[in-house]
């Protein structure tokens, strides 16, 4: 019986290997030597700190990739080129169209699936810990606590408030959850509006991007999912900017590239966007001289919104049962598979 060959190639915690080594002993063979693999900042490090395999650790590391028909992770550049046998790779992100593009995997034949699924409710934490502490005040009362004073005011209330999400996919899917659960009126921008989808009930509207300026202007916050394809690039620029609302929230966990960030920059500075909570950003890590560091208006996440500690553990699940079809030569079942023209 041939072996499937699966090269661990970014860190990954010790229990979860020996998950997919136990899966089928018989029918797998699992390479795994984390000296040389980068050593990790916090847990569920898929890329790791700054690393240099010396001369005889580069030498182990390219024995290795030569033998690998799935990677775990999306392996660099320079090993692709020597992976002649690689046949499928699970992904640890879910956005990973642009990636594949730029290493030349869109003309290889290689599966590439996705950790789709694995981010949709950490994610929906963050937009909403961002929303809600916008909304209710969170730097008001803090500054009235550090002032000893006590003086009642009032605010409008979250229930009723329009999200208009970018996006109707898993992402847009965990966020619409929480938004409903606290009475928002919930749109989606979607590039197929009739497409069935098992939550849809989550939106009270689903439009075609052709009615993204005019959905803009009855929100009061808006939310970017969609993946970044050249559809999207930029897609939210001035002219969008200018359709939404003042003092309108916006959230970003999708790519930074989605916007056009010079015009974000402008409209946070007038107070045209009242508050901005950004996952991503245009440059990542966001460089030290740019404004948004800076702006009162301005909530800084360093990519980090989707890294819980069961990130890896969701992952796993379905690298598992991707595996459990690929053995068994059933490739139409497996999840998540990136659609190389669509970029998602």
């Amino acid at each position: 019986m041939q072996r499937t060959t699966i090269l661990i190639s970014s860190p990954l915690e010790e229990e979860h290997v020996a998950r997919i080594r136990a899966m089928d002993p018989k029918r797998l063979e699992v390479l795994f030597e984390p000296g040389l693999l980068p050593p990790t900042r916090y847990r569920n490090d898929h890329g790791g700190a700054p690393f240099q395999r010396d001369a005889e650790q580069a030498q182990r590391w390219d024995a290795l990739i030569r033998r690998a028909t799935v990677s775990w992770d999306i392996p660099k550049a320079q090993d692709l080129a020597k992976m002649d046998g690689l046949r499928w790779i699970q992904a640890t992100s879910t956005g990973v169209g642009q990636h594949v593009r730029r290493l030349g995997l869109h003309d290889r034949d290689v599966l590439v699936t996705t950790a789709r699924g694995s981010h949709a409710q950490p994610l929906a934490e963050f937009v909403f810990m961002s929303l809600l502490s916008h909304w209710r005040g969170l730097s008001h009362l803090q500054a009235e606590q550090r002032a000893h004073r006590w003086e009642r005011y009032c605010q409008p209330p979250v229930a009723g408030r329009t999200l208009v999400i970018l996006g109707a996919g898993d992402l847009a899917r965990g966020s619409a959850r929480l938004a409903k659960a606290l009475d928002m009126h919930v749109i989606a921008i979607a590039r197929e509006p009739s497409k069935a989808r098992a939550h849809d009930d989550l939106f009270d509207e689903i439009v075609p991007p052709g009615a993204l300026h005019a959905a803009l202007g009855r929100a009061d916050a808006v939310l970017l999912t969609v993946p970044h394809t050249p559809e999207t690039e930029r897609v939210i620029d001035a002219a969008a900017i200018a359709a939404m609302r003042p003092g309108i929230a916006f959230v970003n966990i999708a790519r930074g590239q989605i916007v056009d960030e010079d015009a974000l920059i402008g409209a946070l500075r007038t107070g045209h966007i009242g508050f901005a909570a950004l996952d991503v950003t245009l440059v990542e890590p966001l460089p030290s001289d740019s404004p948004l560091w800076d702006l009162p208006n301005v909530l800084i996440s360093p990519h980090s919104a989707s890294t819980v500690l069961e990130e890896n553990e969701r992952i796993v699940e379905i690298f598992l049962h991707n595996l459990e079809c690929w053995l068994d030569g059933r490739q139409a079942d497996m999840r998540n598979v990136l659609d190389k023209a669509l970029m998602y």
